[in-house]
């Protein structure tokens, strides 16, 4: 189970970061689930996996419950529990994470804006000593959000509902490095046909996939 400590009790860290896409809802606005959605001949799920392996994310999990289907290049979890909202699908990846995993790189399949680039600023950030670590945008705190193994039990307790890591970074903010990505990444979001429709053309113009 991805919350426990190793079998001494110990936890040596690795250095590696998992990536762990949330995939799982069925896009109640959009019509369809949003993992199946194809933006510039990619499924949303596709990108997101991308994202993250090309950000320095190894291995990386997806997280899915309304479609199951399978992804090239990540481990897929069922979450049973996907109709009660986000929080059960961060428990979900959660309890699936590797033992080998230092940290976990949490991103949501329906922001194709995120880029490789900001996940490796994350990363890049876990490196240097964050052991929670989120983007921020404008100064808002957003999407992708790195957590140390440490701090996977408090955030897991805290996932209920439609809500993940938020109550977490507000909870222990004292301890959340905030990463500037601006100037590399949008954390704009796929919920309405709308939605899709502009962010597609944002894509097809070349914007922001700068990994």
């Amino acid at each position: 189970m991805g919350t426990g400590d190793s079998r001494n009790g110990e936890h040596t860290p690795t250095g590696l970061v998992a990536g762990l896409l949330l995939a799982a809802g069925s896009g109640r606005r959009l019509g369809r689930p949003k993992a199946l959605v194809e933006v510039g001949g990619e499924r949303l799920v596709d990108r997101g996996v991308r994202t993250l392996t090309a950000g320095g994310c190894a291995p990386v999990m997806v997280v899915l419950g309304a479609a199951e289907t399978a992804v090239r290049g990540a481990h897929t979890v069922h979450n049973p529990d996907w109709r009660t909202g986000m929080g059960s699908s961060v428990r979900a990846g959660i309890d699936a994470l590797p033992d080998a995993a230092d940290a976990v790189l949490i991103a949501l399949a329906d922001q194709p804006l995120v880029t490789p680039e900001a996940v490796r600023r994350l990363v890049r950030a876990h490196e240097q000593g964050a052991r929670a670590a989120v983007a921020t945008y404008q100064g808002n705190q957003r999407n992708p959000v790195l957590l140390g193994r440490e701090h996977w039990s408090a955030a897991y307790a805290m996932a209920v509902h439609d809500v993940g890591a938020r109550p977490f970074l507000r909870a222990y903010s004292h301890l959340v490095t905030a990463v500037s990505c601006d100037d590399i990444a949008s954390p704009e979001d796929i919920d309405t046909v709308e939605d899709l429709e502009r962010l597609s053309v944002v894509l097809d113009r070349g914007s922001p996939d700068r990994g």
